[in-house]
Order: structure tokens, then sequence, then C-alpha cells
């Protein structure tokens, strides 16, 4: 094992090791460990992403255009895919192991200074560290995207001046409310006095986030996206840019993607009115050239696969909406995967819809709903494999040489299968 990859995994296992502490909403660990960090946080300028889904296409998007314009950038993303360094993004260029577990060494011993009730969970522990990540690039603005809600996630601690939130739909209702407007109501706080914000989101939601943004005084854009899905070839936009129209393309396959590129248009636009040198060329380019790997991202082999992050009902829905026109004329077999925590009865109920061919799998993850547990939810019952090298090999077998894969149900699970087909673990 190289020296490198040892001290990463030895970061690994810090965080690992204080994973127990679970979810604990609230921001007074987050300041207090920033705190003891020298406040990295002050003078960070940019945007914020929240909402339910969306937030990380969101984010990428406004990270290639901002690049494209020749700006300096620090995008902070979660969960990863394969490995923790792709949650810190300078530039376009994802963090080095080596630089990661320095910065989580730093982390855990300043961390140590901090009483036992100011001990911060995980999470706190790699947004502290994001932002120490930013701060120390001294880029021209950071694309940070929001954990879960927002009014208690830890990077709730950013005023970056622009906050967007994409959408807003049930999901983590333990945590957020039982209703669309208990969730849009911890989502909208993100929207800080003397900022300004944008967002997708539909009523009920909308009016619980124009209501936040006036109490507070933050001129609100609302964006009502136009345009189509054009296929593997992505979606063409048509959005409101400096006052005027600008039609862009984007490689991001999905109808759904729409309304994304046109949010990130209207938060580039915003950034432009903030004083960044963002122009319609800058979006026209930004948004051709963007990458985010595991949303409906298609493999052109044989069986075609098309690996998808859906992990609540909205983004399941969204998603097999999509799906009949890339695979028209395909038998389409799905690889399933969800956590215990997810509306995952309703998600079964949705991709039953697209296909009745489906394989269940369970990530190496503690949160991962067990198989044979998952395979009970489909009528006819799901087949389980244990481990996603086994599961996705049994489904390209059950979809054939012409047919498709859908990997869905799950971040983690999406993760797994594009390192397998990456080659890293081959197949």
């Amino acid at each position: 094992m190289a020296i490198g990859h040892d001290v990463y995994e030895r970061a690994v296992a810090a965080i690992d090791a204080v994973a127990w502490r679970g979810i604990m909403p609230g921001l007074e660990r987050t300041r207090a460990l920033l705190a003891v960090l020298g406040n990295p946080q002050a003078g960070l300028r940019g945007a914020l992403v929240g909402g339910t889904n969306g937030k990380g296409s969101v984010c990428a998007l406004v990270d290639s255009v901002c690049r494209a314009a020749g700006l300096h950038t620090v995008l902070l993303t979660k969960p990863h895919l394969v490995s923790y360094v792709e949650r810190y993004v300078r530039d376009g260029r994802a963090i080095s192991e080596a630089t990661f577990a320095d910065l989580i060494t730093h982390v855990t011993s300043r961390a140590r200074e901090l009483p036992e009730e100011l001990q911060p969970t995980a999470f706190e522990m790699l947004t502290a560290a994001g932002i120490l990540f930013a701060s120390q690039g001294q880029p021209d603005l950071v694309v940070c995207e929001v954990g879960l809600g927002g009014r208690l996630d830890s990077t709730n601690v950013l005023d970056l001046d622009v906050n967007v939130i994409t959408n807003v739909a049930l999901d983590h209702q333990e945590h957020l409310g039982p209703t669309i407007s208990d969730i849009a109501r911890e989502k909208a706080q993100i929207i800080k006095p003397g900022s300004v914000a944008v967002t997708a989101a539909r009523p009920p939601a909308l009016e619980v986030i124009q209501a936040r943004a006036e109490s507070v005084g933050a001129p609100l854009t609302t964006v009502n996206p136009e345009g189509a899905a054009l296929g593997r070839h992505g979606v063409e936009v048509t959005a409101n840019f400096a006052s005027s129209d600008v039609r862009v393309r984007s490689p991001l396959i999905g109808a759904f993607q729409v309304g994304n590129v046109a949010t990130a248009v209207a938060t580039c636009d915003a950034l432009r009115g903030r004083g960044f040198a963002i122009s319609a060329d800058d979006v026209v380019r930004g948004c051709a050239t963007v990458r985010w790997p595991g949303r409906m991202q298609w493999f052109d082999s044989r069986p075609a696969v098309l690996i998808d992050g859906a992990h609540n009902p909205a983004g399941m829905e969204a998603m097999t909406q999509s799906v009949p026109e890339l695979g028209a004329g395909r038998k389409i077999v799905a690889l399933f995967a969800a956590m215990h925590n997810k509306d995952v009865r309703t998600m079964a109920d949705i991709l039953s819809r697209l296909t009745d061919d489906i394989v269940v799998t369970a990530p190496v993850v503690e949160r991962a709903t067990p198989a044979d547990e998952l395979a009970q939810l489909f009528s006819p019952p799901a087949i389980p494999i244990a481990g996603s090298r086994e599961a996705l090999g049994v489904a390209r077998e059950r979809a054939g040489e012409y047919g498709l894969v859908v990997v869905c149900g799950s971040l983690y699970l999406a993760g797994e299968a594009l390192s397998l087909l990456s080659g890293e673990d081959g197949l």
C-alpha cells in the first residue's frame, strides 16, 4: 500500500471513530470547532446550495460556470461516491489523499481541545475540514452544498452572500418535519439577512421560502425553467441571465436537469449581481462542460448501464420518468439498494412501474437495508444478491447484451457501481 493511501486510510479511520455520534442537529459544535481553527469561514463568499434534490448538480454547474469565467473556486459537496477527496475540489481538481489526511489530522487534533459536550460529529468534522480547505486556498468564491435540512445543518455557519434552495420534497421527515411546509421552513433558514436568494421550489414550499426571504430582507429570484431533455445528449434550457434570455446546453441527462440548469444560471446571475465577473458566454461554456458523476450517468457498454443516485421518492420519480426514452427498445433491469432511514417502500413502488425485473443488494454501509428485506417489497419479489459486485454481474446477465441496467436507490450503491465500472476493482 502506498504511503499516501495509508495516511488517507488513517484519516478515514479517525472519521469512523466518531461516527457513533450519529446525526446531532445544531450549529454550536461546528462553531466551537471553527473557533479553535481560527474561524476560517470569515470572509468566504459564494453560494450555499440547499434543497431536497438537485443540490449537487446545481453546485457542479455553478462551479463549472465560475471556472469558465476564470474565477478561482472551491467546491464543497457531499456525500462522496468513492472517496472522501471528492468532497473538496479546488479549481476543478479534487484534493490529494495526503492533503485530505492533513486536514482531518489537524481538525481532529484541535477538536480534542473542546469540552465533551462540544465534541463534533463526523459530518461536522468534515464540514469544518472543508471550510478550512476553502480558506487556505483563498478562492474567489466557494460553492457549498448543504447537508440535511438547513437551519441546523453544520454548513449553515457559512454566510456566502447567495443562498439557493433547489426544490422541496418529502425526505428526512424524522428530522425536518412531516409536511412539505415543515421541511421548507427548515431549508429556508439558510437565507441570511443581507443576502440574495434563488429557488425553483413550488407551492406550498415557495410561500414559506418567500416569507423567510422577505423577513430577512433578502431579494428572491424564483426560477420557472423552460427547456427540454435531449435523450443521452443532455438537456437544452432557456434561462434568464443579466436581464436577457440565454440558451444553454448541458450534458447532464434527464428532464429534471432542466430545472437544475435553470437554477444554476439564476445562481450565477445572482453572483454576478454581487460583483463576480461572469458573462453569458461563461454560462454557456460552463454548462456545456460540467461533469457530475453518478447522476444519470450513462455507460455505453454491453449491456448499457445507467447510474443514478436517486435516493428518495421525488428523485426516483424523476429518474423513472426519464429512463423509458433513454432505454427505448431495451430490456430494462434495475439494481436497487436503499438506506433504512429512507421511504423505501414508496421508492420500491415507483421503481416497479419501470420494470419488474429487479435485483437488490446492500452497499457496505451500516444504514443499508438488508437485501432479503428489500426483495419482499416487490411483486414478484426482487432477486436479493449479497455484494454490489455480484449483484451488478447478475443484473447485467439478466439484461443481456443489448439491454439496460439501471442502478439506483442509494448514492452509496452508485459509488460502488462506479468503482466497479471504472475498473478500480474489476468486474
